[in-house]
């Protein structure tokens, strides 16, 4: 873990021997082992909680970006008609735009048996809001 070699801590053991003495060396062993397992619990426990807090950031992420894929792909179902060409439209015609006022039936005579003279000129221009002329 540290890069420590069998030699190193052999020459600790021995120092440790010479301060402390044969007397208090196995109690102070005792004790260096105690703390060493409890700083390897809480590193271990440090190590689990921060990969749990990774990986639910992750999660978090994924989660947050299916999210924005599905609002994208709604959006583009919800703009896809709208990007789509207009279909052209029939122009239509004029005397069906002007109003059509309702008046009495009016009784007609019977038409001539003889056909209308055609008119050669126009004297003015026709006026659909208005009731045909006789000619």
């Amino acid at each position: 873990m540290f890069g420590i070699s069998f030699s190193e801590l052999l020459l600790v053991g021995l120092v440790a021997l010479l301060v402390l003495g044969p007397e208090r060396l196995p109690g102070a062993a005792r004790t260096a082992g105690l703390w060493v397992g409890r700083l390897k619990r809480s590193f271990n426990a440090i190590k689990q909680e921060v990969e749990r807090e990774i990986g639910a950031d992750e999660i978090r992420r994924q989660l947050h970006n299916e999210h924005i894929l599905s609002l994208e792909q709604e959006a583009r179902k919800i703009l896809a008609p709208q990007q789509q060409a207009p279909t052209p439209v029939e122009p239509v015609p004029e005397q069906s735009i002007a109003p059509v006022a309702e008046t009495p039936p009016i009784a007609t005579p019977a038409p001539p048996a003889e056909p209308a003279p055609t008119p050669t000129a126009s004297p003015a221009p026709h006026d659909p809001t208005l009731p045909p002329r006789a000619p």
